[in-house]
């Protein structure tokens, strides 16, 4: 099942996703909040897989961001060797991830505009695997892992480089407003066979730049949600951006210009595309 925002009319609404229509779950008692939603729901979504409502056509509304209030976005770097390779960085310890926050600020929808920002043109794409956690959980076991996951989506962390590099966590050059496109939708975990065998695509001006597998990462998301969730609880809405493939702009000084537009597609989890505008 597909799990959205929408907004139709002014009026923002959870629905479901049918092919090319989408079904109002706000009207049929499902509340405005994902992340409320998904903390009633505990991965058990029986509900809105058999709720009626009103239906649009997509085309006739515009898709947010799945979740647009979680209490974290968290991301993982270096967690592709290959793009490791292409910024000539080290590895990180087999034992220790490189996590950073995400504002979420940020947070932006699927098709909405990427702002270049007043004080930086040096600005990057990185297409990602997003994972939305649906049960509120501590220290959960590797076996366990999955089992706390509501669904996936497509995402990109928005890098402004030369800001990244003022602050050790990276979190300055990664929380510009804006700069957390996901979506277009949940698509639940129950759908997805294999999270570690989907491609993982992004097109800048439909020039393929990154061309990877989530199967390529260094720690699996088993790992790396029974390595954060030792130091804090992950709650439901929380969102996880896992890491990108090589042939971001940073490995060839090739950065995004104001009307460049970014889409990324991932095996199942559709796409979402991005268009670099200025900064109001």
């Amino acid at each position: 099942m597909k799990l959205a925002r929408f907004t139709r009319d002014g009026e923002t609404h959870l629905g479901r996703v049918e092919g090319d229509e989408i079904v109002d779950l706000t009207e049929a008692g499902f509340g405005t909040s994902m992340r409320a939603y998904l903390d009633r729901a505990g991965n058990d979504f029986a509900d809105a897989r058999e709720a009626s409502g009103s239906c649009y056509r997509l085309s006739d509304v515009v898709l947010e961001a799945p979740v647009g209030d979680p209490q974290k976005l968290l991301a993982l770097g270096m967690n592709y060797q290959d793009h490791i390779d292409n910024v000539k960085r080290e590895v990180p310890p087999p034992a220790t991830q490189t996590w950073f926050n995400k504002q979420v600020s940020c947070i932006n929808g699927p098709s909405q505009g990427i702002e270049m920002p007043k004080v930086s043109d040096v600005l990057d794409f990185e297409g990602e695997l997003a994972v939305i956690i649906g049960k509120r959980c501590r220290h959960v076991p590797r076996e366990d892992a999955l089992s706390v996951i509501a669904g996936y989506a497509v995402g990109n962390d928005v890098s402004v480089r030369d800001w990244q590099k003022r602050s050790p966590t990276f979190t300055l050059g990664k929380s510009f407003d804006t700069h957390g496109p996901f979506g277009p939708w949940i698509t639940t975990a129950d759908e997805v066979a294999d999270p570690q065998d989907l491609s993982i695509r992004t097109w800048v001006n439909d020039e393929l730049r990154q061309d990877g597998n989530t199967g390529m990462m260094i720690h699996k998301l088993v790992d790396q949600i029974s390595y954060i969730s030792q130091v804090f609880t992950l709650m439901p809405g929380d969102v996880l951006f896992t890491g990108t493939p090589g042939g971001v702009g940073m490995e060839s000084g090739n950065f995004l210009k104001v009307g460049d537009v970014i889409r990324i597609a991932i095996d199942g989890l559709g796409e979402i595309q991005n268009t670099v505008i200025p900064e109001p």
